[in-house]
């Protein structure tokens, strides 16, 4: 007959248990945790998603919530405290229009291809964009597509995600909200990238960015 010890190592530990295990991994975690993650640090048999989904619920109205980022999940600051940890600092990079406009329009119409965002903001992409969202950890190489040439596409990150406080891209803004933030500017000023754009391309780029429905 197996002893208590013995059956320990095979039967998973109790919801209460896994609940502490999940919260301690959380707490120790700069970076969203993911539910492979999870698993992986816990015992045999454990289920990480409904430790998680009960801490989330215990949190609620705390100080700190337990927050789903993309496929991870992480322990954040209520929103309505953040202005609590908020401090000046001297903004060393700013984004350009021409980068806030290609994220923007990687996260609206992920996965998407260069020609497909110059296609939309209506003048060419330079390199240095791209890789300075890259840099950020904002924005990610995506898969080739299969038609000719297999461009690559690029998509957001989770870090993204994780930066602007979203759970999946289901939850981006509309358009007003996009400006309200100063995430757009209201109208387009010329020099950025291939010499600016025309009252037309600005409006159809707002067209594009306003009536898309992201996906998950």
């Amino acid at each position: 007959m197996a002893t208590s010890e013995e059956r320990s190592l095979f039967e998973a530990p109790p919801p209460d248990e896994q609940e502490r295990m999940v919260e301690a991994i959380l707490f120790a975690s700069a970076e969203p945790v993911s539910v492979a993650e999870f698993h992986a640090r816990m015992p045999h048999g454990s289920e990480a998603l409904p430790a998680l989904e009960a801490l989330r619920r215990r949190y609620e109205g705390r100080g700190v919530e337990v927050v789903r980022v993309g496929d991870a999940w992480a322990i954040r600051t209520a929103p309505d405290l953040g202005f609590l940890m908020r401090r000046e600092t001297v903004e060393t990079r700013k984004l350009s229009r021409a980068a806030t406009e290609t994220l923007a329009i990687v996260a609206y119409h992920q996965p998407v291809t260069r020609a497909e965002i110059e296609e939309i903001r209506g003048v060419s992409v330079s390199r240095g964009t791209l890789d300075q969202l890259m840099e950020m950890g904002w924005v990610r190489l995506g898969r080739r597509r299969e038609t000719p040439g297999r461009p690559v596409t690029f998509a957001t990150t989770e870090g993204f995600l994780d930066h602007f406080g979203l759970s999946s891209p289901r939850d981006l803004p509309g358009l007003k909200e996009l400006r309200a933030a100063g995430l757009l500017e209201s109208r387009p000023s010329p020099g950025d990238d291939a010499g600016g754009e025309t009252p037309g391309q600005a409006e159809m780029f707002d067209r594009s960015i306003g009536d898309t429905a992201p996906d998950a």
